[in-house]
C-alpha cells in the first residue's frame, strides 16, 4: 500500500513540476515576443526629421504634382454622381483594368483636363482678335474636349479589346473543340487554351478559371466573364456553354456548333466591312484626290483659254 501512495506521489510530483516548467516556459516566450514587438516599434519610429527626409527625398514631380491632384480627385468626387461612377469602374473592367488606370485617375484626369481646357480658352479670349461669339464656342469646345477626352480614350481601349476578343475567338473555341474532342474537361480544356495563346481572351480565359478555383460555380464565372467583354459573340457563347451545363448537353457538340457559328458570323462581318469600304472611301476621293486631277488635268487648257480670250 505505501509503495502504491509513494508511486502516486511522485507521478503527481513529476506532473506538477511538468506544469510548472510549460507555463514558465510560456510565460518566458510571452515576454520574448513582446520585447522583440517593442523593439521593433524602436526601430522603425520615425520623427519629424525623417519624414520630411523621405518628403525631399521623393521626386520634385510628385511632390508638385500630388497637391493638384489631390485637390481635382476630391473636387471630382463630390460633383460626379454615384451611378457614373459605377459605370466608370465597369467601363475600366471591360478595357481590361489597364495598369496605373483606377476610378479615382480618370476623375482627377477629367477635371485637370477641364482646367487645362478653361486655361487654354482664357488664353485665345485674350490673344485673338476674333468675334466674341467664336471664342466662347471655341472656349466650350476646349473645355468639353479636355472633360469628355478620357472618356474618349477609354472608349477607344474598350473597342479595340473588343475586336481582339472577336477576332480570336473562333480559333479559340476550335483549340476548346480538339481539347474537349481529345478527352480533357472543359476546365482543363479552358487552361489549355489560356495557356497556349495570347490576348485579351486568354487573359479572360484564366481569370475564369481562377473564378472556378475560388470556389465560385462555373455558371457564375462565365457570365462573369460574359459582363466583362460585353462582346455580343462571346456572350452567345457563354449563354450556350452554360446552357448545357445545365441541361447535361454534350460539351463537345455544342463547341463545334458554336465554332461553325462564330467563323460564319466573322465572314459576316468581314463582308460588312467590306461593304463600307466604298462609302468611307468616298469622302477623300471627293474632297481630297479629285481637286488635284482636276487642278493637273484642265489647269492648263484654263490657262490656255485665258490667255485666247485675253489675246
Amino acid at each position: 500500500m505505501s509503495a502504491v501512495l509513494l508511486v502516486a506521489g511522485a507521478t503527481t510530483l513529476s506532473g506538477a513540476v511538468f506544469v510548472a516548467v510549460l507555463s514558465l516556459q510560456s510565460l518566458v516566450a510571452e515576454r520574448r515576443q513582446a520585447y522583440r514587438t517593442i523593439r521593433a516599434l524602436r526601430a522603425v519610429e520615425i520623427r519629424p526629421v525623417d519624414i520630411r527626409d523621405r518628403e525631399l527625398a521623393s521626386p520634385t514631380r510628385l511632390r508638385v504634382l500630388a497637391p493638384f491632384y489631390r485637390a481635382a480627385l476630391k473636387l471630382g468626387r463630390r460633383y460626379t454622381p454615384s451611378g457614373a461612377f459605377e459605370n466608370l469602374q465597369r467601363r475600366l473592367l471591360m478595357a481590361g483594368s489597364p495598369v496605373g488606370w483606377d476610378a479615382d485617375r480618370m476623375l482627377a484626369a477629367k477635371v485637370g483636363g477641364l482646367v487645362l481646357g478653361l486655361l487654354l480658352g482664357a488664353v485665345l479670349l485674350v490673344g485673338l482678335p476674333l468675334p466674341l461669339g467664336l471664342l466662347l464656342l471655341a472656349l466650350l469646345g476646349l473645355c468639353a474636349l479636355g472633360y469628355f477626352g478620357p472618356n474618349i480614350v477609354l472608349l477607344n481601349l474598350i473597342q479595340r479589346r473588343q475586336a481582339q476578343v472577336r477576332r480570336a475567338l473562333p480559333d479559340a473555341i476550335d483549340l476548346l473543340t480538339i481539347s474537349v474532342e481529345a478527352g480533357l474537361g472543359f476546365d482543363a480544356a479552358l487552361a489549355q487554351v489560356s495557356r497556349n495563346s495570347t490576348g485579351p481572351l486568354a487573359e479572360e480565359f484564366y481569370r475564369t478559371l481562377q473564378e472556378v478555383q475560388l470556389g465560385r460555380s462555373r455558371s457564375e464565372a462565365m457570365r462573369n466573364l460574359a459582363d466583362r467583354s460585353s462582346v455580343p459573340e462571346l456572350s452567345a457563347f457563354v449563354l450556350a456553354m452554360v446552357q448545357a451545363d445545365v441541361f447535361g448537353i454534350s460539351v463537345a457538340n455544342v463547341l463545334r456548333i458554336q465554332s461553325r457559328e462564330m467563323r460564319k458570323k466573322r465572314r459576316q462581318l468581314a463582308e460588312e466591312r467590306a461593304m463600307k469600304v466604298p462609302i468611307k472611301v468616298l469622302f477623300p476621293v471627293l474632297f481630297c484626290i479629285f481637286p488635284a486631277l482636276f487642278v493637273v488635268i484642265l489647269g492648263p487648257a484654263i490657262m490656255r483659254i485665258a490667255a485666247a480670250f485675253g489675246g
